[in-house]
C-alpha cells in the first residue's frame, strides 16, 4: 500500500478518536454511495455531519485542508444526498473538512473546517 494510503487510513483513525471525544457519535466511515465515498459520518447535537479528512506527515505541499477542492466538496454533497435519500429523517445536516497534520517528531495538530458551502 502506498505511504499516502497509509497516511489517510491513520489519519482517519485519529479523526475518529477525536471526533468522539468530542461527544459525536460516529455513524459510519468510508461509507460508499455508488463511485462517492464519505470518510466519517457523524451526529452531534441533532445535526448529521458529513466529514471529509485530510491528513499529511509534511507542511512541504501545504496544509491538508488546503487539499479539499471544489470538486471533493461536490462529491460529498452528492453522496450526502445518497445518504439522505435512505434516511429521510435527518432534518439538519453539516459538511465538514478535518485535518491532520502528523509531522514526524511533533505533536499531532487537528484542524475542524465546520459547515462548508460552495
Amino acid at each position: 500500500m502506498a505511504h499516502h494510503n497509509d497516511t489517510g487510513k491513520t489519519g482517519e483513525t485519529l479523526a475518529i478518536i477525536w471526533f468522539e471525544e468530542k461527544g459525536y457519535t460516529i455513524l459510519h466511515k468510508n461509507w460508499r454511495h455508488k463511485n462517492l465515498e464519505v470518510d466519517i459520518i457523524a451526529t452531534k447535537n441533532n445535526i448529521l455531519h458529513f466529514i471529509e479528512v485530510k491528513a499529511v506527515t509534511t507542511l512541504k505541499y501545504g496544509h491538508p485542508e488546503d487539499k479539499v477542492s471544489e470538486k471533493k466538496i461536490r462529491n460529498l454533497i452528492n453522496a450526502s444526498e445518497g445518504y439522505l435519500f435512505q434516511n429521510p429523517q435527518w432534518q439538519r445536516i453539516q459538511f465538514d473538512v478535518f485535518s491532520v497534520t502528523m509531522i514526524k517528531n511533533t505533536a499531532i495538530k487537528y484542524f475542524l473546517i465546520e459547515d462548508v458551502y460552495l
